[in-house]
């Protein structure tokens, strides 16, 4: 009997939780769909607004990146959703929800195939065929515009188009027409950051206004603060990365004196070291002084009684704005201050926003700026409203260096789709299928649009396949009329780039996810600090065990 007894292998660690093959496949797109069940109804100008409340801290949003940052996904497999629509983010800066809806359906209609024994690696050769076939067709479909005056009017209904889904869509004229404004006003090579949103409680969304250059907030100030001067014509500008305040010792510094007069002496030499802090800054001339560390009271005096504007403890993201918009470099020593170093604008004043005072310098030569104050009730409102210019912000910033459009509306995916289908008729075998499979899969956008109004999807979509089959090639959803509209007319455009994105990321996301055919979780290789990730059962897992050994001791 001994020697027919084998000895047990164990290849992974016991514990260790392993599905595979199909049934892992068809349970990924499960918890997949399930993701994308809860964003689907946010697409489009109808969609609705999801609540979400995450420890106590509530956001109202429809924006799908941000959806997908605070839902709280523990599927590893549904965190590939996560990734495309940061990459869609990232990459284009709106369309977020339509990647995320497009990959879910692409496995969505995967699934009876699966289900039904055809190899993964079948289906996603299919698609990724298909998604090429889809990427030329967009590519016929595009329409460049090149003159100045067509970009502009171009650029303003494409952030129209891409805010008409958000929650300030019945002001979206008003706030295209500040976005494109604030994007133009850019200098070419400008990173996005030189365009900020304050946000300003108080006061109606018609009240938010550009400043063509940079503003913040009022900092925190001391007395003396009010005697400074509130406006300059012409200031130069002094960063710096110094603190101007008399402060006790941070180290545990021991001084030994013998008599009074010494105790004196090391109190005069700390007045003396500020004293000339504040001179040498006052020799260079410079109107506004500007630091992100304190300006403590004896400085907000001194420059005070000169005539002189300080502002300490200011943002390093508006002071990196200052620096780049007016010139100048920060500094981190008061030594060697020369007029090189100081920046310049052609207005600085302090006034009055809502219940806030901000500080505004306008008239910056070294490069263009842009701050949106952004006025209104709610937080939750204000929070979204700046997402939803965010994103505006970003697709016409891409739609600059990329200056071509397709139709909106659900209209592009109907073409294509139907460009696929027809595609599909000279391709043998199950391939044929497939790429129907994934032309339908494309047919979600205006379908889900269309629902999230309140049509009747089925209807829409006959009378556009129909449009589409007779080559209206711009016809897609006019949620306003509760029917098909030309979007070309419309004014319903989208950037190409955004476009092309989403579908071709979409598709890598529903490939990844079919290459995969078996997870592995590995709790016990997991740290010790993880425990409270985990439920907590980690954590009480380390307690039990301590108090067992303990036991054994005793």
């Amino acid at each position: 009997m001994s020697h027919m007894m084998q000895p047990t292998i164990l290849l992974l660690r016991e514990g260790t939780d392993t599905s595979q093959g199909k049934a892992q496949l068809i349970s990924n797109i499960n918890a997949i769909s399930a993701v994308v069940d809860i964003l689907r109804t946010t697409l489009g100008p109808r969609g609705m607004d999801k609540l979400i409340n995450r420890d106590g801290h509530v956001t109202i949003s429809n924006d799908g990146a941000t959806l997908m940052k605070l839902l709280d996904i523990v599927h590893p497999a549904a965190q590939t959703l996560v990734d495309i629509a940061r990459s869609q983010d990232a990459e284009v800066g709106d369309g977020t929800t339509s990647v995320v809806v497009l990959a879910g359906e692409f496995l969505r209609e995967a699934k009876p195939f699966v289900e039904d024994g055809v190899h993964p690696q079948i289906i996603i050769k299919a698609f990724r065929h298909a998604c090429a076939l889809a990427l030329g067709k967009v590519d016929t479909l595009q329409v460049h515009v090149a003159a100045d005056g067509d970009l502009r009017t171009m650029l303003e209904r494409q952030a129209a188009t891409s805010l008409s889904s958000k929650l300030v869509s019945g002001h979206k004229s008003f706030f295209a027409k500040m976005v494109v404004d604030a994007v133009l006003s850019l200098d070419a090579d400008m990173p996005m950051h030189m365009i900020g949103i304050k946000k300003v409680q108080g006061g109606a969304l018609q009240d938010s206004q550009l400043v063509l250059g940079v503003a913040f907030k009022k900092t925190f100030s001391y007395a003396g603060f009010e005697q400074q001067p509130k406006g300059f014509t012409d200031p130069k500008v002094l960063l710096l990365n110094v603190e101007l305040e008399l402060k006790a010792e941070r180290d545990n510094a021991e001084i030994r004196i013998s008599k009074p007069s010494e105790y004196q002496a090391i109190v005069d030499a700390e007045w003396s070291i500020i004293y000339e802090k504040l001179d040498l800054i006052f020799a260079t001339g410079a109107k506004v002084v500007l630091s992100r560390l304190p300006i403590g009271d004896l400085a907000t005096q001194y420059f005070a009684d000169r005539d002189v504007f300080c502002a300490g403890r200011v943002p390093e993201e508006d002071l990196k704005r200052v620096a780049a918009a007016c010139g100048g470099t920060m500094q981190a020593t008061c030594n060697g201050l020369s007029e090189s170093v100081l920046g310049s604008c052609a207005r600085f004043e302090e006034k009055q926003v809502g219940g806030d005072r901000f500080n505004f310098f306008t008239g910056c030569q070294a490069a263009h700026s842009a701050t949106i104050l952004l006025r209104g009730g709610a937080e939750q409102f204000i929070d979204e409203a700046e997402r939803s210019l965010q994103d505006a912000i970003l697709s016409t910033r891409r739609l600059v260096k990329n200056p071509s459009i397709v139709a909106g509306g659900g209209a592009i995916e109907m073409e294509v789709s139907r460009h696929l289908r027809e595609a599909s008729r000279a391709i043998y075998g199950k391939q044929q299928l497939l790429v129907g499979a994934y032309a339908k899969a494309l047919e979600v956008i205006p379908r889900q649009v269309a629902e999230n109004a309140g049509l009747d999807a089925t209807d829409i979509l006959n009378k556009l396949r129909q449009k589409h089959a007779q080559g209206a090639t711009w016809f897609g959803v006019d949620v306003n009329e509760g029917d098909v509209c030309d979007t070309h007319k419309a004014f319903v455009w989208e950037a190409t780039v955004m476009k092309r994105n989403a579908i071709a990321a979409a598709t890598e996301a529903a490939c990844l996810v079919l290459s995969v055919d078996e997870t592995v979780r590995n709790p016990q290789s997991e740290k010790p600090q993880q425990g409270s990730m985990m439920g907590g059962r980690g954590v009480g897992a380390l307690r039990g065990r301590g108090r067992g050994r303990g036991g054994g001791r005793r």
